[in-house]
């Protein structure tokens, strides 16, 4: 079964194109929505990959269609993979993986989000580094400065109760007991 996918990212904008393209591709079953592509709670798209099944072919008309980026777009087609179905784009017709140049395209592209992740990877951890370097601290600041903590503990071995103490500073019970 030739199922398709239909999508426009706001209430204004008109579907009608779109449908008619996967019509004239025999699409039997055509899920279509009004969200936002960054969204990754896609209820249609949920809808759409539950339905597969084996031999199924999920046809959209532009691969934006379906996904904002590589690595979104690569987890999709591995699950239509995972079911014995086939995906094709009819907009950009080198995606098409029912034959053996759409799957060594999809190859490449893992292999290039890959590397991409590889490389955003290695450049925040430089960058985190350097930062380190020049004094930044990382995570949220500390609710209790050091002379508060000094007089918090020393307030909790003169015999004052964790409440009273974290009341005062308006921190919780627990961050007085860490102390």
């Amino acid at each position: 079964m030739i199922v398709g996918y239909a999508r426009v990212s706001t209430q204004d904008q008109d579907l009608s194109s779109q449908l008619e393209v996967l019509k004239k591709a025999n699409a039997a079953k055509i899920y279509k929505e009004k969200i936002s592509g960054a969204r990754s709670d896609r209820p249609e798209l949920a809808k759409l990959m539950r339905s597969l099944g084996k031999g199924d072919t999920l046809i959209i008309t532009k691969i934006d269609r379906l996904a904002r980026s590589t690595r979104e777009l690569l987890n999709l087609i591995h699950q239509i993979d995972q079911v014995g179905a086939a995906f094709k784009s009819l907009g950009d017709p080198l995606f098409d993986t029912s034959n053996s140049q759409g799957r060594l395209l999809l190859a490449v592209l893992a292999a290039v989000a890959e590397f991409e992740r590889d490389l955003i990877k290695s450049r925040t951890g430089e960058g985190r580094r350097r930062a380190m370097a020049n004094g930044v601290r990382f995570g949220r600041k500390p609710k209790l400065t050091g002379h508060q903590r000094q007089e918090a503990i020393r307030r909790r071995a003169n015999g004052e109760g964790l409440r009273e103490i974290a009341a005062s500073y308006a921190v919780s019970t627990s961050m007085i007991s860490r102390l």
